[in-house]
């Protein structure tokens, strides 16, 4: 079996590389060409275009921003027409209703779609620790979740397409809220003189804690956001795509719409290929 990986950024690089570890066979394609030098040098087969990617492979998986990127480099004519008979596995943070759209059209041009986005940035996909969550259909899932197992040791099928997509954007919420929130308490502790430790110790020890407070406490206490595993501009776009989502089943996004707010200040501070912990800098310029 033959994989083409249609997007190799900040995650899909790892992902193929996982592969290549595995004894998977690779075909590698990203629009911009310089991020396949890597996994070529890994053993990983690079192509100059989605079309022979998807031409040379049984599964295609997506890796790409956002569905605009997939309408692009998947759903052309050109690409579409090479989709018979093969299997569409679309990682991304989309929205349900782009991953349904999606869908209609594989299946359409011959071929199956399912999605599988995950929760985790780079050092977890590196180490094959991400959570993997799937919308498909049983059979699919069976057919498939061996070649999941190589991301995240335990892929759970959620339910039919847009359940797993849905999933992920209620959970990337949460990465949004806890995170701009965590900076405003922990703004308010330095700004009163309150040692930083003395906080986090009670609050380690309370049912308010998430450990990804720990995972973003250096970083914001240093004001240092470079090499991210998560850019600001990635969360907002998947806050964007949850407000939407929300306000279409009548939900009170009161409390997101200014997060959403701390993260375009964030973007528009020059932070927006920075960590998503830069958002301590909207709160606490």
């Amino acid at each position: 079996m033959k994989v083409g990986f249609l997007g190799t950024g900040l995650m899909g690089k790892p992902l193929v590389q996982r592969l290549l570890s595995a004894k998977i066979p690779a075909i590698a394609y990203n629009r911009t060409a310089s991020k396949l030098e890597e996994l070529k040098a890994a053993g990983a087969q690079v192509v100059d275009s989605a079309e022979s990617a998807i031409a040379n492979s049984d599964c295609i998986i997506l890796m790409l921003a956002n569905a605009a990127a997939i309408e692009q480099t998947l759903l052309s004519e050109s690409a579409k027409s090479q989709i018979k008979g093969r299997t569409i596995i679309q990682m991304g943070t989309i929205s349900p209703q782009e991953s349904q759209e999606i869908e209609k059209q594989v299946i359409a041009a011959g071929g199956e779609y399912l999605e599988a986005p995950v929760l985790g940035s780079i050092p977890e996909a590196e180490a094959g620790k991400l959570i993997v969550m799937v919308g498909a259909t049983p059979e699919q899932f069976a057919k498939w979740s061996n070649l999941l197992k190589n991301f995240g040791s335990e892929p759970r099928l959620i339910g039919a397409v847009g359940t797993a997509a849905a999933v992920k954007l209620a959970l990337n919420q949460l990465i949004a809220s806890l995170t701009t929130a965590f900076a405003l308490s922990l703004s308010l502790v330095e700004k009163q003189g309150v040692e930083v430790e003395t906080f986090m110790e009670l609050l380690r020890q309370s049912a308010l804690y998430a450990p990804t407070f720990d995972k973003k406490l250096k970083r914001m206490l240093e004001r240092d956001f470079t090499n991210p595993n998560f850019p600001t501009k990635h969360l907002l776009k998947d806050t964007n795509l949850f407000l939407k989502q929300a306000q279409s089943n009548n939900l009170n996004t009161n409390s997101l719409e200014g997060v959403r707010q701390i993260l375009e200040i964030a973007q528009e501070m020059g932070l927006a290929d920075a960590d998503y912990s830069a958002l301590f800098n909207a709160v606490n310029p």
